[in-house]
């Protein structure tokens, strides 16, 4: 695994249960602003690993985009709802009332050098 996934994990098993986070507020927050793809990627292989709580990376609009990517049909929608989250057509609602910004709440990213 890279140290960029893991960079990625240590930021997602910040999350408050009950808020999410975007793939691009990640990056930003690990100095990397134009790599919220490389997030996703992280997310994707994150499956196997249940302390990582994937189902709270949304995209930045507040679309379940990696819901595919969940066993079940709405499974991803079904970990955020027990969260009290409430989603419609894939999108969860009151979105920026619930956005958790890992720049906003975690000190400072350190870089190794």
């Amino acid at each position: 695994m890279s140290d960029f996934f893991s960079n990625v994990y240590e930021v997602v098993k910040k999350i408050p249960e009950g808020y999410v986070t975007s793939y691009g507020a990640i990056a930003t927050y690990l100095g990397a602003p134009q790599s919220a793809r490389m997030v996703g990627w992280a997310m994707n292989a994150s499956h196997n690993s249940p302390d990582v709580p994937a189902h709270r990376v949304v995209n930045r609009n507040g679309l379940l985009s990696g819901k595919l990517h969940f066993s079940g049909t709405n499974l991803m929608q079904q970990l955020l709802e027990n969260e009290g989250l409430t989603i419609k057509d894939n999108q969860i609602l009151n979105f920026k009332d619930f956005f958790w910004n890992p720049s906003l709440y975690l000190p400072p990213f350190e870089f190794d050098l």
